[in-house]
């Protein structure tokens, strides 16, 4: 049961050998971070033709969630250029920009997308654990 949980969550496996000495460079990378999402996650909901408050919840879950679920220790979680756009094209035709319904229509977007992805991830651990 522990392994099971550990391969779903790694954050089980690496917290318990975490060094504290790290906690300081960690610290100050998490801040360098911080200072450069904060204003590209700002122009990138913009540039989708969400407000731009939406950025900022587009780049803090994914950091919070990934802590948990991710085993990359390297690798960058967050809003991209090409999503941004991508969203604001399929949703141009969908509602008016600034309005409640493309709101909406992005949630649901992102729900489809992310549903689609946690499907594709399940069925992909399952045909691993037959193999």
């Amino acid at each position: 049961m522990e392994s099971m949980l550990k391969r779903y969550l790694p954050i089980l496996t690496w917290l318990p050998h975490y060094h504290k000495r790290l906690l300081g460079a960690d610290l100050l990378a998490g801040l360098i971070v911080t200072v450069m999402v904060i204003p590209q996650s700002l122009a990138y909901a913009l540039l989708a033709g969400l407000p731009a408050v939406v950025g900022l919840y587009a780049s803090i879950l994914p950091q919070l969630v990934y802590t948990l679920f991710g085993t990359s220790k390297t690798l960058a979680v967050g809003p991209v250029a090409i999503i941004a756009l991508m969203t604001g094209a399929a949703l141009s035709s969908v509602a008016a920009t600034g309005t409640e319904t493309y709101l909406q229509a992005a949630l649901i977007l992102s729900l489809l997308s992310g549903g689609m992805l946690v499907i594709m991830g399940l069925l992909k651990m399952g045909f691993s654990a037959i193999s």
